[in-house]
This record gives structure tokens, sequence and C-alpha cells, in this order.
């Protein structure tokens, strides 16, 4: 029967889409890369979704994060993608949580309940703790480095952890997994070299914006076009896996 998934199912089947439709998948950060993920994997069809995150759109979202419009600003993220989703797949079922992922709010999230893991936050501890909780459960996951003050979307790349290269956060990311044991990772990272953002056009409403969570020093440069792959290259990981298909095979039958 057709449905809004008909077009996916050409591709993946008709048993895939089950697959998608039984799934649960668990996204934290719904911001520049991970609204995109959302977006994505919504309109694959996966059934069930978490978003966590307790931030609120604001004006300087708008230019990269896909909830983000002048309609939207200041309502949380998570509830502006739950609608959002739920416009695009009213079936889907959506946890919405407005909650900044810490070690210290670990304990509200069941990993085993999850399929698949995204970790699409910018913060060290947070996404060390998301990592360890989901090798913990036997999860899968897979994890967004850095993607501010980049401009070539065409330089991401999917790799394990340990072979990523310039990315600054990779490279702390390798050191503090490697001290936890943690033996592999599933990343998309940049390997291009992040570019200095003008320090005369930054100003101060600008600074509090990008501080209000207490988490950066600096300003990030952004774009509409980097994030934005990165997250549909996440999701794209997602959803081929969750579905196993097979790429080499679709290429034999073509």
């Amino acid at each position: 029967m057709l449905n809004q998934f008909s077009r996916t199912q050409l591709i993946f089947g008709e048993e895939a889409m089950k697959k998608l439709s039984g799934s649960r998948v668990a996204v934290f950060g719904v911001g520049g890369v991970g609204g995109y993920t959302v977006e994505a994997l919504a309109r694959s069809g996966v059934g069930e979704l978490d978003l966590i995150d307790n931030d609120t759109v604001s004006l300087t979202n708008i230019n990269r994060q896909i909830i983000a419009l002048t309609s939207t600003i200041g309502k949380y993220k998570v509830d502006v993608a739950k609608e959002r989703i739920l416009d695009i797949n009213p079936e889907c079922r959506v946890n919405a949580y407005r909650t900044f992922y810490m070690p210290e709010t670990a304990d509200q999230f069941d990993f085993t309940q999850y399929d698949y893991i995204v970790d699409a936050i910018d913060t060290v501890t947070g996404k060390l703790e998301i990592i360890m909780q989901a090798k913990k459960a036997g999860t899968p996951i897979i994890s967004s480095m850095g993607a501010g003050n980049k401009t070539d979307p065409t330089l991401f790349e999917v790799a394990d952890i340990y072979k990523t290269s310039v990315c600054p956060l990779a490279k702390v990311m390798r050191h503090e997994l490697k001290k936890r044991g943690v033996k592999k990772l599933k990343v998309v990272y940049s390997t291009e070299q992040a570019v200095r953002p003008l320090k005369e056009e930054s100003n101060s409403e600008c600074l509090a914006d990008a501080q209000k969570s207490g988490t950066r020093r600096d300003i990030p440069g952004s774009n509409a076009f980097v994030p934005s792959v990165a997250g549909l290259i996440i999701a794209s990981e997602v959803i081929k896996e969750l579905c196993q298909y097979d790429e080499k095979a679709a290429r034999l039958r073509r």
C-alpha cells in the first residue's frame, strides 16, 4: 500500500521497512547535527525515537538547525522536533526529554531498551558517559566529532575513533576512551583543518548565546551545509545497520 515511505521501500525492501518500524533509536543532542539525524530517521520510518536535549531554540540557531525558525525561538528543541516528527509520521512514538545528559542524569535512561544510540552532543564529559553506557548495555552507537568552524562538507568520513586525525575533539576522545579501555567506536569526523572565526565579527550577544549552557569558552563559527551533512551521514549509518542493508548485494542486483 502506498505510504510516505514507499520510495524508501523501493531501495531497502519490505522486510527492512518492518525492521525500521520496529526499531527504537535514541538521539542525544538535537542541534545542528542531531536535528538532521532525527529528521532523516523519522523520514526513513524508524518507529520510535527518544530525543534528549535541554536547550531551547535561539536566534543564532537559524543558520544551521532544521528545527530553528523564527516561529520556534524560545521553544525546547525536543518539543519542536517531536511536533515535526509526528507531522512526518503520526504513528512514530516520540519520547522527548528536556535533559542535559551528564553523569548526574545518566540514571534516567536505560540504554538496553534502544536498538541504536546517536551521540550528537558537544560536551566531552557527556559524550564519554553516553559511550560508556552504550558499551555497558551492548547497544550500537555512533558518535559525532567536531563540525564547528568547518566549510567543506565533502571531507567527512566514517571511521573508528582510533583511525581519526586532524579533529581536536577526536584527539581528546581518543585519549579519554583509551584510558577507559574502550577499544573501538564508530564516529563521523572531518579531515578538514578548522578555520579561525573572524574576531571582528563576534559580539557580546553571540557570545552569550553560545555560552548559555556554560560549556563553551569560544564562539564556534557555523553554516547551513556542514553540520547538516554530518547529521545525514550519521542517519544513513544507523538506517543501514538497523535494516542490515547490503550495499554490495544491491549493486550486483542492478
